[in-house]
């Protein structure tokens, strides 16, 4: 069987002038090339493909997330490069967006351009 080890992400854009500046100038992501079909950017040694189509169909739950060690730092600095973290009813978050779980994980969302549901977690139970 083939070895099944190594991922490519990938969400989708109708605009993608607007999300390379999105990717690239507010998350920091490192752009590797546009092939003219999509955006690659490098996350980490993993391969992320953001696709040019005429008309995404946008998921209505997260999509993309990345885990970070401290949230409320990383909310902070995204949210000082103009990202806006979402507020869902019946979630109790606090006021930058950030919802702690019973086991005590935490998670923030964040929408790209298209309205792509991504997510940063903090997991202070797991190791890395």
């Amino acid at each position: 069987m083939a070895k099944l080890d190594k991922i490519v992400a990938f969400v989708a854009t109708r605009n993608a002038a607007k999300a390379k500046e999105f990717y690239r100038g507010k998350l920091g992501l490192k752009f590797i090339s546009d092939d003219g079909f999509a955006l690659v950017f490098d996350i980490g040694g993993t391969m992320f493909r953001i696709a040019t189509v005429k008309d995404p169909v946008i998921a209505p739950y997260t999509v993309l997330g990345w885990e970070v060690q401290n949230i409320a730092r990383a909310v902070s600095d995204l949210a000082k490069e103009g990202v806006v973290f979402e507020h869902f009813p019946g979630l109790q978050q606090d006021k930058a967006g950030i919802w702690t779980a019973p086991s005590n994980d935490k998670v923030a969302w964040f929408k790209d351009p298209d309205g792509n549901l991504l997510s940063l977690s903090e997991h202070p139970g797991r190791k890395r």
